[in-house]
């Protein structure tokens, strides 16, 4: 056995041996997991527990369709919507404003100083921001959105910053030694660059914003999630139920929508 088939084979066994040490510890991770939070499954996928589980379902259905209850439907989906565009909207042009000193276009003490407050922003859950804003601003969608634009600022604050830090430094350059200032250099050389990377990143998050926002009417930020909230609290089911599907509605035409516009963009002529 030659030299470097003996080496060969001894790599494999310690990767082997790596695999299955790591797969150990991991079902001693979960199965210490299980045993702290004195989780039976057994419970779980017994015949009584199926059978009130398909109970509980079909207290949901049929779901309601009156009229009266469809208006209301439709106006929680579109103040949902206006809360993650307009939260998405503010949160872009903060995040592209705080990506500039972040990505340390203004020196290394404001690029310390602005990736810190992104990840201050950024490691807030949303819930606790609309928790927070609910207090300082009342019930509403004013408080979603604010709740929105924080957290998704510092998201999109680092993503910018990345792509302006990645960006081809050619363009400026050649504007820069032509004599252009600064403000026409990132205009008209960077900006271009990353325009589609941005676009990108934002309908993205708008993506996972639209999610959020039904989630934050839990605590009194408006739109569907707090209609949800109220009928679930009342045992109204098959009111929650057309909310549920209103949700899933909602969330599957703003997917479909912001994948059409991606696609679009990286076209060579969009």
């Amino acid at each position: 056995m030659s030299a470097a088939t003996f080496a060969e084979r001894r790599a494999a066994m310690g990767f082997c041996l790596q695999c299955w040490l790591t797969l150990l510890l991991l079902s001693l991770l979960v199965w210490a997991s299980f045993a702290y939070l004195s989780l039976d499954l057994s419970r779980l996928f017994s015949a009584e527990s199926g059978r009130g589980m398909l109970r509980f379902v079909l207290r949901f259905f049929p779901p309601d369709t009156s009229a009266e209850f469809l208006r209301k439907i439709a106006k929680g989906t579109l103040e949902t919507l206006a809360i993650s565009a307009l939260g998405t909207l503010l949160a872009a042009g903060a995040g592209l404003l705080l990506a500039l000193p972040a990505a340390g276009r203004m020196g290394p003490v404001l690029k310390a100083l602005t990736r810190f407050l992104l990840n201050a922003l950024r490691s807030v859950p949303e819930l606790v921001w609309a928790a927070l804003m609910v207090l300082a601003a009342g019930l509403g969608p004013f408080a979603g959105t604010l709740a929105l634009a924080l957290h998704t600022s510092g998201v999109l604050g680092r993503l910018f910053a990345e792509s302006l830090e990645n960006a081809a430094p050619e363009p400026a350059r050649a504007l820069v030694e032509s004599g252009a200032a600064p403000a026409l250099v990132f205009g008209y050389a960077t900006l271009p660059l990353i325009a589609p990377q941005l676009i990108a990143y934002s309908l993205y998050r708008w993506e996972m914003n639209i999610r959020m926002a039904t989630v934050l009417g839990f605590v009194g930020a408006g739109g569907l999630g707090q209609m949800l909230y109220y009928e679930l609290s009342l045992l109204h089911e098959a009111q929650a139920s057309s909310v549920i599907i209103a949700m899933f509605a909602l969330v599957v035409l703003v997917d479909a929508a912001s994948a059409f516009v991606r696609r679009r963009q990286m076209r060579p002529g969009g």
